[in-house]
């Protein structure tokens, strides 16, 4: 249950729907556009690679750090900001961890799946109300993103660790904050519609 108090119709709301629907839009696209172009770069892990793999958690601290100017006070602010410096964090130890194979990228993208994907739980469950929708996009692809970030580290102790699996997460990703961003524009459309 959502603990934020704003009244759907008002100016505070609208604006926040607006932003999020514009953030989560701008957060899918690219998360499918890194999707595309990791999966014709990594058959090696070379420079291209490992940029590519150092971009992709930047892009979800990017996206936290502008989730910050709308977010509440409160625990969902703080959780946003911890997944902010989380996925900064991420973004240098993947980078690092590069120079060696695909078992220690696999290790450290699937430690900071687990971990991004429970704050991002955390952040859906908090704005679940009348004013967000029931977010289920992003407690689905929170969810998976614990799932898949355990099965990482599993395939990463195994004998055959493949990088393959990177480019179905952020597409799977991308998705999801995409169907949100829709889901959202209908729930404003739908807001507009009551109050005429």
């Amino acid at each position: 249950m959502s603990t934020n108090t704003t009244t759907p119709g008002t100016p505070t709301a609208t604006g926040e729907r607006s932003s999020l629907l514009k953030l989560y839009l701008s957060r899918g696209v690219l998360a499918v556009v890194w999707a595309v172009a990791f999966a014709g770069a990594h058959k090696d892990v070379d420079a291209v690679a490992i940029t590519l793999l150092v971009v992709y958690p930047l892009i979800d601290a990017v996206s936290s750090f502008l989730d910050l100017r709308t977010a509440p006070d409160g625990p969902e602010r703080r959780v946003t900001l911890f997944n902010g410096v989380l996925s900064t964090v991420a973004a240098i130890a993947v980078g690092i961890a590069g120079v060696g194979d695909e078992q220690p990228v696999l290790h450290v993208f699937g430690a900071w799946a687990v971990v991004s994907g429970a704050a991002q739980v955390a952040v859906g469950i908090r704005r679940r109300g009348p004013e967000l929708g029931k977010q289920w996009p992003m407690l689905v692809a929170g969810g998976l993103s614990v799932l898949v970030g355990v099965f990482y580290n599993i395939q990463a102790a195994g004998d055959d660790p493949s990088l393959d699996v990177l480019s179905v997460y952020a597409t799977g990703g991308g998705v999801f904050f995409i169907v949100q961003a829709l889901l959202l524009g209908w729930k404003s459309r739908q807001l507009r519609t009551r109050t005429v």
